[in-house]
């Protein structure tokens, strides 16, 4: 199962990446993206932002002290949630074989 979604880049500059996931879980991305890109080198701010929950879809704000690219510190966030959703993966699947013995 392959999810589709939609993104729309609102701004990018050498300081600042802000960019519209469009998907109806609109908390669970970008906290995530947000809490990673928190704990990068250069980053001074990252968060999401949703002007209201029924009608808009969240906008992830990513802003550097200028000495690394927003785009770059995307990238590593998302390196490093891969390995994480791997490892979740991977510990349910030892789990789930332990139960069936």
């Amino acid at each position: 199962m392959r999810l589709v979604v939609e993104f729309e880049l609102k701004k990018y500059t050498d300081r600042e990446l802000r960019f519209v996931i469009k998907d109806e879980d609109k908390h669970s991305l970008p906290n995530l993206v947000a809490k990673l890109a928190l704990k990068k080198r250069g980053v001074v701010y990252a968060a999401y932002i949703i002007d209201h929950p029924l009608v808009s879809y969240p906008e992830v704000v990513i802003l550097t002290d200028g000495s690394r690219d927003p785009l770059e510190v995307l990238q590593e966030v998302v390196a490093e949630a891969r390995v994480y959703a791997q490892e979740l993966l991977s510990k349910v699947e030892e789990l789930v074989s332990k139960a069936r013995k």
